[in-house]
């Protein structure tokens, strides 16, 4: 089978590679892929060698948003049928861990996880940027009718917004900033739209992702490259553009004892941040990381229920033309969002 693959001997290049077809075995399902969305942490594997602290010892195929259509099902396995449309739940939880009560049932913030396209761990967990994958029954979700696997390859990166909106409580009605607008942040606002807010504030240095986030369901959008100013008393601001030097003016621009939540991830190193008005202006600062089974979930929902994610799909690649669809992905000029690869 073909698969995307980065290796530690050719830096910054996109391995279209032939592997061995994989079997499911026992208690396993293959799914042949046929979606998959180009993610922050894929390109830096592909341009770094690493995303964030794992770095590659060995090569790796990329890829953790992905659906496809179950081909292959195990001995002992019950509840799945061949010609299946899922998405994959793509993390895996491993060790034996004392959980404190304030973790448990958050299987976000447990302390090991191998996941899809990963090089935390050694070996590393390869992704689904593939012909097939074998994985276990409980990682699939099965798509309604009238959400396709293109689409459900974005119910990964959907649900990763919808915990953070969650995070940030009951919305109806309320005023909403959302900073920063690439893929997570455009799929932030639609999140926010579907949770009921009156109103919704898209802020970001790029017109075309602006213009995305518009037809996401913004109502409002801030140019900040323009010079244009952040809004005052937002109930609740949604931070995605993971830059330092914003936070300050985003706390500023939520209303006194508001809500701010940080999906955006922050460099890993020290950086100069301006926090008083989380003093002063009592807001609740809260971190939002990856996301939970029942958030997936709802993000297939919402898309059953009518929450469009087409207009965030701005290009389409083939698998043997990855290196292009990287390429794209990487280049804000090209007026990419979310870079989706077919994959068979």
């Amino acid at each position: 089978m073909k698969a995307v693959q980065v290796r530690t001997d050719t830096p910054k290049q996109i391995h279209i590679t032939e592997v061995p077809d994989p079997v499911a075995g026992a208690g396993e399902v293959r799914v042949r892929m046929e979606w998959g969305g180009i993610c922050g942490s894929d390109l830096s594997y592909w341009k770094n060698g690493a995303s964030g602290t794992a770095i590659m010892r060995e090569p790796l195929i990329l890829g953790h948003e992905v659906a496809g259509v179950v081909d292959q099902v195990g001995a002992g396995v019950t509840g799945v049928e061949v010609g299946q449309r899922v998405a994959i739940y793509p993390p895996t939880l491993v060790g034996e861990h004392d959980i404190p009560e304030s973790t448990r049932g958050k299987d976000n913030l447990w302390p090991e996880v191998r996941y899809f396209g990963s090089a935390a761990f050694f070996p590393h967990e390869q992704g689904g940027f593939s012909t097939y994958r074998v994985v276990r029954p409980d990682q699939l979700r099965a798509l309604p009718e009238n959400v396709s696997t293109k689409e459900g390859a974005v119910a990964e990166p959907l649900a990763v917004a919808m915990h953070a909106v969650s995070l940030a409580g009951d919305l109806s009605g309320k005023r909403v900033l959302v900073n920063g607008v690439g893929p997570i942040g455009a799929l932030a606002v639609a999140a926010v739209k579907f949770a009921g807010a009156r109103e919704v504030i898209a802020s970001d240095v790029a017109a075309e992702s602006l213009r995305i986030a518009s037809a996401m369901g913004a109502t409002s959008t801030v140019n900040r490259s323009a010079g244009e100013e952040l809004p005052a008393d937002v109930d609740v601001t949604i931070e995605a553009s993971g830059a330092a030097v914003a936070i300050g003016d985003c706390l500023l621009a939520t209303v006194r004892g508001g809500t701010m939540v940080q999906v955006g991830n922050l460099p890993a190193g020290a950086v100069s941040v301006v926090l008083g008005q989380l003093v002063t202006r009592e807001i609740t600062y809260r971190g939002s990381y990856r996301f939970n089974p029942e958030s997936m979930d709802a993000a297939i929902d919402a898309m059953a229920r009518g929450l469009d994610v087409s207009p965030v799909l701005t290009h389409e690649f083939k698998i043997d033309d990855a290196a292009a669809a990287f390429a794209t992905a990487d280049d804000r000029s090209t007026g990419s969002s979310k870079v989706m690869l077919q994959l068979s």
